[in-house]
């Protein structure tokens, strides 16, 4: 193809690139804005003005998007980004959880920099071309978009143990990151190319043997792995939760997973081997690391972080079942869970006041009723107990899996049913740890209400959220059968 081809096409992609254009722009603009602004007389008024900003910058990315809904399906940049219905739909999702990291950061009045702001956009921007990648080279280069924003993100706060958690991310998000470019060079030299989407590459992978291919994927997999927190690549997860102010870890613990979640359906749909067998390992094994370790936790965001560890084996269970079902379920799982997760570190600051450790939550049912009640119907979620939307998530994620299983007879689907099922009752005995310090443990010095109403209501529609996904369950599948 010539150049003058090359150029015509990136002409015609720009019209369905708007909202990336957009946040491109955005980003480039606040990091001006900051710069002016901290050089004028409305310094003190720099974070404030930054963070109004970054709230209108996500609302016009909303109207655009839902412009690009309307757009057709194809492919942008010479099949380097693939746009449909998925992937906008997934783009939202990532929005939507920003937005609520920085209502939650206006609700706490958390402590975070004027370059919070200017990397939140800049990640986003990375998280949605991850969401349309579709060859191994934009896949590499959106994952690093992303990763370096979150390390700059997770060393933010104010005390040393920050900059030690963000030092953590970043060795283990470069060994990850090593491991999956030395998969696709093994890749690339295989088949002479990195478009997932292309016949050839599909015909030259499927000459080669099926053990070299485990290999192969299980390396290429290895950044994506890193990003959902599953085992082998999830020792970074509580130390860097632990570590990082509460509103950075509730964006990191969902809004990565997202778009991870989506190139791990994209990867697994190319490659041509039976990643079943190492899959469903990769999910009994985080299932099991994550609700072991979070039996021993005190620390609320380490108890969080082992938990998010857990979730996500759960949501590769529905990926394990390979079929329709276990795609729809998984991306239903994957909306609940960004639900919960935020609201769980939002209630984390409301109802800890400050204090991440569970000793500061003795007594606070009796003078934060409204609060610790949703704190409770959040934890019933995730371990996935009715009336909550997290127990049709897992529902369904085990019913796609039970129809893989009685399709291939394959043990290990039936070792990951009955460990899986199982660990859900393991959960019970850490996250029912939430309500009994709140209501059964009595505190001799008076509690006293902190919390704004701004914060009461926006976690009381979230937990109704929840719950109204329970009752109406079929609204949200119906969407997603769409996608």
């Amino acid at each position: 193809m010539q150049l003058k081809d090359h150029l015509y096409q990136v002409i015609d992609s720009l019209p369905h690139f708007f909202p990336e254009m957009w946040l491109t722009g955005a980003f480039l603009f606040l990091v001006l804005a900051e710069l002016l602004l901290k050089l004028s007389r409305w310094q003190q008024q720099t974070i404030p003005v930054l963070r109004a900003l970054a709230v209108v910058v996500g609302l016009v990315t909303l109207g655009l998007l839902i412009l690009q809904w309307n757009a057709p399906n194809g492919y942008l940049f010479h099949h380097l980004l693939y746009l449909d219905h998925k992937a906008v739909f997934f783009k939202i999702i990532i929005l939507l959880a920003s937005l609520f990291v920085l209502l939650h950061i206006q609700i706490t009045h958390a402590k975070l920099p004027a370059e919070f702001y200017g990397i939140l956009i800049a990640v986003v921007l990375g998280l949605y071309l991850m969401t349309m990648a579709v060859n191994g080279l934009s896949i590499y280069l959106s994952i690093e978009l992303v990763s370096v924003g979150s390390y700059l993100m997770a060393s933010l706060g104010s005390n040393k143990k920050s900059g030690e958690g963000g030092l953590k991310y970043l060795l283990f998000g470069a060994v990850s990151s090593a491991v999956m470019l030395y998969g696709l060079s093994f890749l690339y030299g295989m088949t002479g190319s990195l478009d997932l989407t292309s016949k050839e590459f599909a015909m030259r992978l499927a000459e080669n043997h099926s053990v070299i291919l485990l290999i192969v994927g299980f390396l290429t997999l290895a950044g994506v792995l890193f990003k959902l927190s599953l085992v082998p690549f999830h020792l970074w997860t509580p130390d860097v939760y632990e570590a990082s102010p509460t509103p950075v870890v509730a964006f990191l613990s969902t809004a990565p997973k997202v778009a991870a979640l989506l190139v791990l359906m994209r990867l697994l749909s190319a490659l041509p081997a039976d990643f079943q067998k190492i899959t469903a390992f990769i999910a009994l094994a985080s299932i099991l690391v994550g609700n072991l370790s979070a039996l021993w936790q005190n620390d609320l965001k380490r108890l969080l972080a082992y938990s998010g560890i857990a979730q996500a084996g759960f949501m590769l269970v529905g990926l394990v079942a390979f079929n329709q079902a276990g795609f729809e379920s998984t991306t239903y799982y994957l909306v609940v869970y960004v639900l919960m997760n935020l609201t769980a570190f939002l209630l984390v600051d409301l109802v800890g006041n400050g204090q991440v450790d569970l000793n500061a939550l003795v007594g606070k049912g009796t003078s934060l009723p409204l609060l610790s009640t949703c704190f409770t119907i959040v934890m019933l979620g995730l371990v996935g107990l009715p009336p909550t939307a997290g127990f049709t998530a897992k529902l369904l994620v085990f019913s796609a899996l039970w129809e893989s299983f009685q399709f291939t007879n394959d043990n290990w689907l039936l070792a990951l049913l009955v460990v899986g099922l199982l660990n859900a009752v393991i959960s019970l005995f850490y996250y029912l740890k939430i309500p009994f310090y709140l209501f059964f443990r009595s505190n001799i010095q008076p509690n006293v209400d902190n919390s704004s109403y701004l914060g009461k209501a926006i976690t009381f529609l979230a937990v109704a959220l929840l719950l109204f996904l329970f009752l109406k369950a079929d609204w949200l599948i119906d969407l997603i059968k769409l996608l």
